[in-house]
């Protein structure tokens, strides 16, 4: 991809005490208070109708906040209109005029902010360079495969030199290669200018992929916010645990606590971790399936039940007193057959106490 350089004037964006309310008493964001920093990528993430749409909505100005503050950078946006704000917005269904060329569709927005038509044209070029479109200029969308049109998208976004660049389900029309190439464009790209971006997305892995913070939204509330690794490795509650990243929740019991390290137990099987602050007493354990062994020498008696080949690993279904789980092991030349008395214990790291909701 291009190195060319298009100017970037990032801007932090921040909520505070933000709500939304539709009609009379609908409440699609419920006082939230957010910080994005200047030059990083966050991802607002969370099931249909949690929020997170209506909060990429008010930062553009396409919804008016009901109670709180807006502001990106120093200036208060709140009561601004969509086109009074420096924002930029990648829509999911790309929005390109089918009978303008990949040309004229970048230009269009440069054609309405004062720009010359040659400064508008060297600016466009300069976009789909950026996107990896360089000579694609003379097409109409109707000619490009999906993933390059989301690219034209982009580059049309870009041109603007927004403070805030936002994305709304970018990638949701693609099929599982594209956009996989298609994020860690869009990765490369707010790298390399160093753009704030607010990208929402319902798929935790598309979220983990891409983001320097992810905030897991819930209700019409923030759930909880911090780094993949962060969210994945210490999440809040029961929700976050299965929202970001399969997990599996195992009842279990703190039989003692030292130093803020844990030992449980369940059905004589031992385990030591992060007590997370929780007293000895009945807890609740969530396991990543990758977390998961299967035939330790010592651990908690269960049989497969459900036994998966999809490529690269076995996906199985186990089944024991504790219920049912899920785990995953690379090894598919020797898979278990359904049926198979097994042993399962947890890796060192990774099965984390989750603090009572």
């Amino acid at each position: 991809m291009s190195k060319a350089k298009l100017g970037s004037k990032a801007a932090p964006v921040r909520f505070e005490g933000v709500s939304k309310v539709f009609g009379k008493d609908v409440v699609a964001v419920d006082n939230i208070d957010l910080h994005v920093e200047a030059g990083r990528l966050v991802t607002l993430l969370g099931p249909s109708g949690c929020g997170k749409t209506t909060t990429l909505r008010m930062i553009a100005g396409l919804e008016m906040a009901s109670a709180g503050r807006i502001l990106i950078g120093d200036t208060d946006v709140t009561r601004l209109p969509a086109t009074d704000r420096d924002v930029s917005m990648v829509f999911q269904s790309y929005a390109l005029f089918p009978h303008m060329s990949v040309l004229e569709n970048v230009m269009y927005g440069l054609t309405f902010s004062g720009f010359g038509k040659d400064e508008a044209r060297a600016r466009a070029l300069q976009g789909l360079d950026l996107v990896g479109l360089k000579g694609f200029d003379n097409r109409l969308p109707s000619e490009l495969s999906g993933g390059q049109q989301q690219r034209v998208a982009v580059a049309r976004a870009l041109v603007l030199e927004p403070q805030v660049l936002l994305f709304d389900e970018p990638l949701s029309n693609l099929d599982a290669k594209l956009r996989r190439q298609v994020r860690e464009d869009i990765r490369a790209i707010q790298k390399d200018l160093g753009l704030t971006v607010v990208y929402v997305t319902h798929d935790q892995e598309e979220a983990l992929a891409v983001s320097d913070e992810i905030v897991v939204m819930r209700n019409a509330g923030i759930a909880q916010m911090g780094s993949p690794r962060e969210l994945y490795d210490a999440p809040n509650d029961r929700f976050v645990a299965d929202f970001i990243g399969e997990a599996n929740l195992i009842a279990c019991e703190i039989v003692a606590v030292e130093d803020d390290r844990a030992t449980i137990e369940i059905e004589g099987y031992r385990h030591d971790l992060p007590a997370r602050g929780l007293p000895p007493g009945p807890a609740t354990l969530a396991v990543r399936p990758s977390r998961l062994l299967i035939g330790a020498s010592r651990g908690i008696r269960a049989t497969v039940i459900k036994a998966t080949y999809v490529g690269v690993r076995m996906e199985y279904t186990l089944e024991g007193a504790f219920g049912q789980v899920f785990a995953v092991q690379e090894d598919v030349d020797d898979p278990l057959a359904v049926g198979t008395e097994v042993l399962m214990s947890f890796a060192e790291k990774g099965p984390v106490l989750l603090p009572e909701s």
